[in-house]
């Protein structure tokens, strides 16, 4: 019985850490593309004195978005902001400074 208890936990340990693993991946996708895709932007001569989304999809269920720190009121205003996080269709997000250094991931 205690075999069985030991194999079950090594298995729901195995199960948890290959989750985390693949947020931990996931986060570190979507930043580095968020990063690539606001430094290509930028060198294209985008304006980024608005904070805007770069992408509502920059991978599955996660969004790239620019703003300003300290955060500024046009950070807040729903037209600068990406709508699929707004909307709950991304539940992460990737948030920028306008010179694409990051501000937060979650």
């Amino acid at each position: 019985m205690m075999k069985k208890l030991i194999i079950f936990l090594l298995m729901l340990v195995s199960i948890y850490g290959c989750r985390i693993e693949e947020e931990k991946t996931n986060a570190d996708n979507a930043a580095e593309l968020c990063i690539a895709e606001c430094k290509s932007r930028l060198q294209a001569g985008e304006d980024f004195s608005n904070g805007p989304c770069l992408s509502n999809v920059i991978i599955e269920d996660w969004v790239c978005d620019v703003a300003h720190k300290p955060r500024q009121d046009i950070d807040n205003q729903p037209e600068n902001q990406c709508s699929a996080f707004r909307a709950g269709q991304a539940h992460h997000f990737v948030e920028l400074n306008i010179n694409c250094d990051i501000i937060k991931i979650y």
